[in-house]
């Protein structure tokens, strides 16, 4: 049966859900985005804010980009919208470029969810979802780490009611030190008071309300939106007390309306300033939604297609971008309530955007009064979860290397910022995997007496024979360590007076690239005029039909064996 044909234009899931879509899976979706709903408004107020734009633009990038990845995206439960590391990039990235809070500000915004929603379509369009791999999990762990921490701390101005600021831990923590005689003390109450709130509520919540007889699921889901009732409880206070008279900063007035039709600034210098923060957020957006859309398929034995993703994923941001936004990617305290609350499709997503449509035209006068410290302390205990210390443990444990490129993610950003952390993790990381592959593992191996198995001789206790060198390599060959493969086939000459055969056991090797091949046959050349011959085993078949595009073969003073056994039983008999 002849294959379909691949097609470059982007496939519609929304077809495929949507063709069996019954009643009861209404009421699933209906009542995930019920509380999906609850627990987005706050959030997107908050990172908004953290972005340094209007609370207001949160609920404008959770509308679009909600309803074009319901259309678009291959996962069935994946919520999109702001989320807080990308936050951190888009004010990192803009700050240079406006003043925080201004129009123009909002504007490179918009020209930043522009270029990020460019970049991740045509990666998709392109089949580019690989390129997402070279961001090794040590690297994204640090990375998230530190930037976690740095939100934490870039919090804390709003906290303590001061004027502070500073792109890394370092400028944040000096500007902070010098204010501190300007802290404002009921801010700084309502603030502490919130993250108390919020913490209790995150942890001691749940198990009360299941002493009281809720079951686990809805005490667990109630639990959830406790930001909900931390954001009513202060913004009456402050209304009711008149906090706002008494120096403490709220979210003021909040246009009410349909978010805005926009379009981002056609300035080609600006693009060309934004371009590599656009695509460090699209790459860090793309891999942790991503991970979020495979973890909890698979929880339903359903998967997700990447490059499909990417389409989704810049469609989202450019929705965002013509509807008053930010850039946006799958966020994943809101994706895992949706999959908790029961969502079985990205109807739920489109639900959740009407919600969202119906607070911004009816609910923003309620939040005149809400206290910024509040939405402080919502950051502040979510992006606190982020940070996950024991991996660092866990990783020394187990691989130095990927230590060394997790701490050097995690300090650079903390010390210089996001981008420069990100970009120098991924380059100790692809570094330390240079160095690595550049000293494959080399093993000579011997047959385990009565098998036809061979194994390293210096764990195992196996046969050899003088007048042959088995050399196991358990790494492709390439331009790095070609040179390494040539000294240990010197090495084992060197070492074995006799010697006649040397067999490459090429079961690992799953490349040969132009240099190592020249290796090849510079030590075959060397090995004839020792009077030695090359063979080769085991080897794999996609490396086997390069080689038979080459002259190498026909030039080898050995021969290919199927199976290391058969070389060593036809080349050495007394031995098989």
């Amino acid at each position: 049966m002849r294959s379909a044909p691949r097609t470059w234009l982007p496939s519609l899931p929304l077809l495929q859900w949507a063709r069996g879509y019954q009643r009861e899976t209404l009421l699933s979706d209906g009542v995930a985005a019920l509380i999906v709903t609850v627990m987005l408004i706050p959030q997107s107020l908050a990172y908004a804010l953290l972005a340094g734009l209007p609370p207001e633009v949160g609920l404008y990038a959770s509308v679009a980009p909600l309803l074009l990845y319901a259309a678009l995206g291959s996962s069935r439960v994946l919520a999109v919208g702001p989320v807080a590391v990308v936050s951190l990039m888009t004010a990192a990235a803009i700050g240079e470029h406006a003043v925080a809070g201004s129009d123009a500000y909002w504007a490179v915004a918009i020209t930043l969810a522009f270029l990020s929603g460019v970049l991740l379509l045509a990666m998709g369009l392109l089949r580019l979802g690989f390129l997402a791999n070279f961001l090794s999990h040590p690297v994204i762990s640090g990375f998230i780490s530190a930037s976690g921490l740095l939100i934490a701390a870039s919090q804390l101005k709003t906290l303590l009611g001061v004027q502070a600021g500073g792109h890394n831990l370092i400028e944040l923590g000096r500007s902070l030190l010098s204010q501190l005689g300007q802290v404002h003390g009921l801010t700084a109450l309502v603030g502490v008071v919130s993250i108390v709130f919020l913490f209790w509520v995150r942890s001691g919540l749940r198990p009360l309300l299941v002493r009281a007889g809720l079951p686990p699921r809805t005490a667990d889901l109630l639990a959830k939106t406790g930001p909900i009732a931390a954001i009513g409880t202060t913004a009456f206070l402050a209304w009711a007390l008149q906090w706002q008279a008494q120096g403490v900063k709220t979210v003021g007035a909040v246009p009410q309306g349909l978010p805005p039709l926009t379009q981002p600034l056609w300035d080609i210098a600006l693009w060309q300033s934004l371009l590599v923060p656009a695509l460090l957020i699209s790459v860090v957006g793309f891999v942790e939604s991503v991970s979020v859309g495979q973890t909890l398929a698979a929880r339903r034995r359903q998967r997700i297609n990447p490059d499909q993703e990417l389409v989704a994923l810049g469609a989202s941001n450019l929705g965002a971008a013509f509807t008053g936004g930010f850039p946006v990617t799958g966020g994943f305290a809101r994706s895992v309530v949706n999959f908790d609350a029961g969502a079985q499709t990205p109807l739920a997503g489109v639900l959740t955007a009407a919600g969202i449509l119906l607070a911004s035209l009816f609910l923003t006068p309620a939040l005149f009064h809400l206290p910024q410290a509040t939405l402080a302390a919502t950051i502040v205990v979510a992006v606190l979860s982020l940070v996950d210390f024991g991996i660092f443990q866990r990783t020394w444990a187990y691989s130095k290397p990927d230590f060394i490129a997790m701490l050097t993610t995690l300090a650079v950003t903390l010390g210089v910022g996001v981008e420069s952390g990100l970009v120098v993790g991924v380059g100790v990381s692809l570094a330390l995997h240079l160095y690595r592959t550049s000293r494959p593992h080399i093993a000579e191996v011997g047959q385990v007496p009565g098998t036809e198995h061979f194994r390293n001789v210096q764990r195992h206790a196996v046969a050899v024979d003088p007048r042959l060198v088995g050399l196991r390599v358990d790494e492709s060959l390439y331009f790095a360590n070609s040179r390494a493969l040539e000294d240990r086939v010197n090495q084992a000459v060197a070492e074995h007076p006799g010697l006649e055969h040397v067999v490459l056991q090429c079961s690992a090797i799953n490349d040969i690239d132009a240099s190592a091949l020249e290796s090849l046959e510079a030590i075959d050349t060397r090995l004839r005029e020792a009077g030695i011959q090359l063979h080769l085993s085991e080897v794999k078949g996609p490396v086997m039909d390069r080689l038979q595009r080459t002259h190498f073969l026909q030039a080898l003073s050995g021969r290919v064996f199927l199976t290391h056994y058969q070389a060593v039983h036809e080349l050495a008999p007394p031995v098989g």
